[in-house]
């Protein structure tokens, strides 16, 4: 399975360190000139940004879109592709993983990673790979494996409406959505929470941008109060066979 790893052009020691590391890893890759709030298409001012929970960063804007250009990418392919963001730090068992996940038909979305925080998966694992069926996650965008009918779906999801990259993978329960257990995955800011030497310094484009100070709409507290809504019947409904759990991180 061929990897594709979401780059700014000015971020060359970020992209050295993960041609290093897929390299020792075996695994092939694509560099994914990521979108700038320059090349935002559409412009920052159009009312589609302002379809989201809160008013958006312009870097937020552009990772979402950054995303955005992977999923079109995966679905004008026939392959599964994982896409990387250029801060995730890759365990050594990421081969043997995609390897087994590569030809699974069900396998339309796989987050590799942990982000420290609980997510609701099924207890039973599936009987063919290290995964588990994903009910309910809250952030994480660094580093999953999306197959094309699962990008068409996601495509298909932000013609109407943007929103935060991870956001958006979080909330498309029509898609069949699986977690690596136990993690192969985590991004730069968590090493240090999970032992790991940190590999590079990093930091954070969008954490440099303030928060817009333009109010939030009564549509966008509206979406915001209907997606919590969401999240908490889902795990109603999904909690009979499921477990609310902090997923490890699998060093070795």
């Amino acid at each position: 399975m061929k990897a594709l790893v979401i780059n700014l052009a000015s971020e060359t020691a970020r992209m050295a360190f993960m041609a290093t590391q897929l390299d020792e890893l075996g695994v092939a890759f694509e560099r994914l000139d990521a979108t700038t709030p320059d090349t935002l298409s559409p412009d920052t001012k159009d009312r589609y940004w302002s379809k989201w929970q809160r008013p958006l960063r312009t870097t937020e804007m552009a990772a979402f879109a950054s995303h955005r250009a992977a999923w079109q990418r995966v679905a004008d392919g026939n392959a599964p592709m994982l896409i990387l963001e250029d801060d995730a730090v890759l365990m050594p068992g990421v081969p043997a993983f995609l390897a087994a996940i590569e030809d699974l038909p069900d396998a339309e979305l796989v987050t590799l990673e942990t982000r420290g925080r609980r997510k609701l998966i099924a207890r039973d694992p599936h009987p063919s790979a290290p995964m588990h069926r994903l009910w309910q996650d809250r952030t994480g965008a660094a580093a999953y494996v999306l197959s094309p009918r699962g990008a068409r779906k996601l495509l298909a999801r932000v013609a109407r409406a943007p929103g935060l990259a991870d956001g958006v993978l979080c909330a498309a329960y029509e898609i069949q959505t699986w977690q690596a257990v136990p993690a192969v995955a985590c991004q730069l800011d968590r090493c240090t929470a999970e032992g790991i030497a940190l590999p590079i310094e990093t930091d954070s484009a969008i954490g440099r941008e303030p928060r817009p100070k333009v109010a939030k709409s009564a549509a966008q507290t509206f979406r915001r109060f209907g997606s919590q809504f969401r999240m908490g019947l889902r795990r109603i409904r999904r909690a009979i066979g499921s477990e609310n759990v902090i997923v490890p991180l699998a060093k070795d």
